[in-house]
């Protein structure tokens, strides 16, 4: 076998573990991610599965990642061709309601999940999960900014604000399908996000 074809075998299955370490951590959290948990779930060995990622914290880290990169493509990605503003905010809402509303990862947001899992604990895992976050406010806070800049929003608002309430009525929202399956939750988080970005 080529070290090319190796090296391409080698990234696939990686892929494979990684896929499936997204959608176990989406519903059982990131330390339900054990080495041995996902070598079964892939047909691997534990040695097997451990030369991809170094530890359990390696894997967890890979899978925190690869949730990133969905969150991305599901709900910067559509609206990132939108007018700036006002306009991109909305989209930006509409693609995070739809990417919860269509369950894309069984358990629902894993980047919620995790932000709940480790918020009161130290460490790698922890600190990726909070700068991802707090890169995202920063995202939704200078497209506030910019709305209130063009007058779409009034000029006394705050956009730091603005950012903090629609990233917990998405946050309510994936709380409200995926604990109480609440039939309305779609409902309410729509009619919040107009109240918050009503002109």
């Amino acid at each position: 076998m080529s070290p090319r074809r190796s090296a391409v075998q080698a990234a696939g299955t990686r892929t494979a573990i990684v896929e499936r370490a997204v959608e176990v951590g989406s519903v059982e959290g990131l330390d339900g991610l054990t080495i041995g948990r996902l070598a079964g779930d892939v047909g691997m060995s534990k040695s097997g599965l451990i030369r991809h990622f170094g530890s359990k914290e390696g894997l967890q880290m890979a899978a925190l990642e690869a949730a990133m990169e969905i969150f991305r493509r599901e709900v910067w990605e559509p609206a990132e061709a939108a007018q700036p503003g006002l306009v991109r905010l909305r989209a930006i809402c509409t693609a995070w309601h739809s990417y919860l509303e269509r369950d894309v990862l069984p358990g629902g947001c894993f980047l919620t999940a995790a932000a709940s899992e480790f918020d009161g604990r130290g460490g790698p895992v922890r600190e990726a999960t909070r700068a991802a976050w707090a890169r995202w406010l920063r995202v939704l806070e200078a497209e506030a900014q910019t709305a209130i800049d063009a007058g779409e929003l009034p000029a006394n608002s705050d956009p730091a604000q603005i950012a903090f309430e629609l990233n917990a009525i998405c946050m309510g929202l994936n709380n409200a399908r995926q604990l109480h399956a609440d039939p309305a939750a779609s409902l309410h988080a729509r009619r919040a996000v107009e109240r918050v970005l009503a002109p």
